[in-house]
């Protein structure tokens, strides 16, 4: 069977768990070899205090047909970020696709305005997702422009659209995801004359290992979580988002999407790819047409 990214390499800033993870393990089973960082290892938990690991992460990618290596990286600190670079261009030679998940954060606020907001905890929080992405970017760029045809993209929770029009979680929360939409567009702006690409990505409801366990069910049996949300029949698997960067990654025309804002459901339908049930879910098509308006949950023709 073809591997459309046989031969190419794959950062995946944030790759312990969730998106990151899925991402991760799609790039492989399309043949990439997939640098897995983050914090989280066997030897030791991140602030996050899960048990998943980045090299879980990497043995899954293995598995799905790729390479998989687990780096332990910090992403604030400038200096780890530029020794897993120097790996990279030692041991590979190039890198061509820059996944940049890194976030980290470890509880929401939800509805809380900046005066109520924790201030130490908002500002770590910008931090942990907005300087985290430009470090990795600074040292990650000049290896990645090297080879034409370069893949950037920064994952966030939400469309331009849909961000620009909704107050996100809480004052930190959104400023943080308008920002990596923003970081995108600059990043395309930037990368165009190096014949390289930039895209914001947002996964729609995530069933990540900390969803599930927050309504008391795993991917086995999720829909037993629709007696308390009902709204959660639209949720997709972190493999969703990943079969979408793994098709950008071997997209020959992705410079159309330069800069743009996309999302998982949207890009299916172009791509064809589904999610591990074989639908297509379209969950910001699905909240501004269904959830936001209070409708009942339906998700007839949405997946």
């Amino acid at each position: 069977m073809t591997k459309p990214l046989e031969g190419k390499v794959a950062l995946v800033a944030g790759a312990t768990r969730a998106a990151g993870r899925g991402i991760a393990v799609e790039l492989g089973a399309a043949g990439a070899t997939v640098y897995c960082t983050g914090r989280s290892t066997r030897a030791r938990r991140s602030e996050m205090d899960r048990p998943e690991t980045i090299e879980e992460t990497a043995e899954l990618v293995t598995r799905a047909g790729g390479r998989g290596i687990a780096v332990a990286v910090d992403h604030l600190v400038p200096g780890e970020v530029r020794a897993l670079v120097e790996r990279i261009d030692r041991e590979q030679g190039a890198l061509h696709v820059l996944v940049n998940d890194i976030f980290g954060g470890t509880k929401m606020e939800w509805n809380r305005t900046v005066w109520e907001s924790d201030l130490e905890y908002g500002l770590h929080t910008l931090r942990l997702a907005v300087d985290t992405h430009a470090i990795t970017a600074h040292h990650a760029l000049p290896l990645l422009i090297r080879s034409p045809g370069g893949l950037v993209v920064e994952v966030t929770d939400g469309t331009a659209e849909y961000n620009a029009r909704n107050y996100r979680v809480s004052f930190f929360y959104d400023l943080v995801k308008a920002a990596n939409l923003r970081m995108a567009w600059a990043l395309g702006h930037e990368l165009a004359p190096h014949r390289a690409t930039a895209v914001a990505l947002t996964p729609g409801w995530l069933r990540s290992e900390l969803m599930l366990e927050l309504f008391g069910v795993t991917e086995a049996n999720w829909r037993d979580a629709l007696a308390k949300e009902p709204h959660f029949a639209i949720s997709e698997t972190p493999a969703f988002v990943g079969r979408a960067v793994a098709a950008l990654a071997a997209d020959p025309e992705v410079a159309r999407w330069n800069g743009q804002s996309l999302s998982s459901g949207q890009l299916a339908k172009v791509y064809g790819f589904t999610d591990v049930d074989g639908s297509r879910p379209d969950a910001w098509r699905y909240m501004v047409e269904v959830q936001d308006p209070g409708k009942p949950a339906d998700v007839t023709g949405y997946r």
